[in-house]
C-alpha cells in the first residue's frame, strides 16, 4: 500500500507524531510506502522520521494560518498533484485545514480520518466559536464522507455519536500502540537527576506534555504547593514545550516562591526522555481531555507508577487493571492523590507492575498497527 498521513509532524504536536511513528516504522516493517505530508512554520522541528519513509514539509500560509489553523497553499497544491499517488489518504485530528484539503479536490482515494480526543466536550468548547462556524460549513460533511473514522475509546465513539447525531456505520475503534521495546532498559538511575540538579533526598515527581492548561495544571500547580505545606520530601519536574500556559506557569511558581520545588526542563526527547522516566518516583497527569495520552503510555511502559485523570483515554483499562491512581479533576483529589502515593512506596511498586502489565498486553504496537493495516485493506477493498 501507499499511505499518506497528513500532520504537523512535528515535536510540539507530541502524540500524534509519535503515533504516526510508530505505525509508519510497523508499515514498512511489511512492506507499505509511506509519506507524511506536514504542514511547518520557520523554526518548527521535525520529528524523528522512520528510515525509509518520508516528510513532505509544506510551508503554512500567513496570516491566514494564525486564524485558520495549518492553513498551507503548498499542501493544497501538492494534493492537487499527488493525492491519485496514494492508495489511502489518513487525516490526523479535525478542525485544521488538512482535515479540509483533501476533500476539496476531486479525487476517489479512501480517506481515514483519526480523531485524536478533539471531539472530547473539554475541547470542543475551547474556542468554540471557530469549531461552530467550522462544524456549519463542512466538519461534519466530510466526517460522513471519509471511508473510515478512528477513535481509540469507547468514550470518542460517544462523542461522535453525539457530534453527527448518531452512530455513523464508518466508525472503527482502534487503540494507539507503543513499542514496548524501548522502554525495556532505561538509562542508568540518577543520570537525570544529576544533569538538572535533582536532590536525591527528594522524590521526583514528573509531569511530561505540553504545557497547556488542558493536562491540568491548574489543578497539579496548586495540589503540588498544598502537599509541599506539609510534606518537604518532593520535587515536581514539568517537561514539555510551551503550548499556552507556560506564563502562568511560571507566575505560579514566583508567586509561591516553588523555584527549588518545581522545575521546568522544557521538551524531552530521545534518551533524555527516558531518563527522566527512569529516576521519577511519580508520574502526574491530572488532564481534562485526551485522545489517547501517549505520555502516559509511556511512564507506564517505563514502569513508573502513575496519577492521571481518567480523561486520559483509556480510564476503563485503568480501572480494569488497577493501573494508576485516578484522580478526581480537583485540587483537592490530586493533593489527596499526591499524599497517598508518595506515602506509600510499596503501593506505587505495585501500581507500576500492574500499570506495565496492562500496557504489554493492550498496547504493543505491533498488534495495533496490524490492525489499523487491515482497516486500510478492508477500506481500499471496498473502492475496487
Amino acid at each position: 500500500m501507499r499511505i499518506l498521513n497528513i500532520c504537523a509532524y512535528t515535536w510540539e504536536i507530541g502524540g500524534p507524531a509519535r503515533i504516526i511513528y510508530d505505525h509508519t516504522t510497523e508499515a514498512l516493517k511489511m512492506g507499505h510506502q509511506v509519506d507524511i505530508l506536514s504542514p511547518m512554520s520557520p523554526g518548527d522541528e521535525i520529528y524523528d522520521v522512520p528510515t525509509g519513509s518520508r516528510v513532505i514539509p509544506c510551508r503554512r500560509t500567513l496570516p491566514i494560518s494564525r486564524f485558520y489553523r495549518e492553513f498551507s497553499v503548498d499542501l493544497y497544491k501538492y494534493l492537487t498533484k499527488h493525492i491519485h499517488d496514494y492508495d489511502i489518504v489518513h487525516i490526523h485530528g479535525i478542525w485544521h485545514f488538512g482535515s479540509l484539503a483533501p476533500f476539496l479536490i476531486k479525487n476517489k482515494v479512501p480517506k481515514v480520518i483519526t480523531i485524536h480526543g478533539l471531539l472530547d466536550k473539554w475541547a470542543v468548547n475551547h474556542h468554540k466559536w471557530k469549531k461552530d462556524l467550522v462544524t456549519f460549513l463542512y466538519q461534519k460533511k466530510n466526517l460522513a464522507k471519509a471511508d473510515l473514522i478512528q477513535v481509540n475509546n469507547k468514550d470518542e465513539e460517544q462523542n461522535v455519536a453525539e457530534y453527527l447525531g448518531s452512530r455513523p456505520k464508518n466508525l472503527i475503534t482502534i487503540p494507539n500502540g507503543i513499542r514496548m521495546e524501548e522502554y525495556k532498559d532505561l538509562p542508568a538511575s540518577n543520570t537525570f537527576r544529576r544533569r538538572f540538579d535533582i536532590p536525591a533526598d527528594k522524590k521526583m515527581v514528573l509531569f511530561m506534555g505540553r504545557i497547556n492548561i488542558k493536562k491540568g495544571l491548574d489543578l497539579l500547580l496548586p495540589a503540588f504547593a498544598d502537599y509541599l505545606k506539609v510534606h518537604d520530601d518532593a520535587l515536581l519536574v514539568l517537561a514539555g514545550p510551551e503550548d499556552g500556559y507556560l506564563t502562568e506557569t511560571k507566575k505560579f511558581i514566583a508567586d509561591y516562591q516553588l523555584d527549588d520545588r518545581i522545575k521546568y526542563v522544557g521538551m524531552l526527547t530521545d534518551t533524555t526522555k527516558l531518563a527522566a522516566l527512569a529516576d521519577a518516583d511519580l508520574f502526574v497527569l491530572p488532564s481534562y481531555s485526551e485522545g489517547f495520552s501517549i505520555a502516559v503510555l509511556e511512564a507506564l511502559a517505563a514502569g513508573v507508577p502513575a496519577l492521571v485523570s481518567d480523561r486520559v483515554g483509556f480510564g476503563d483499562y485503568i480501572r480494569r487493571y488497577d493501573a494508576a491512581y485516578l484522580s478526581p479533576l480537583t485540587v483537592a483529589g490530586v493533593r489527596q492523590g499526591l499524599e497517598i502515593m508518595l506515602g506509600d512506596e510499596s503501593l506505587r511498586k505495585e501500581f507500576a507492575r500492574r500499570g506495565r502489565e496492562m500496557v504489554a498486553q493492550n498496547f504493543n504496537i505491533s498488534k495495533v498497527a496490524q490492525q489499523m493495516l487491515e482497516a486500510y485493506r478492508v477500506v481500499i477493498g471496498t473502492k475496487v
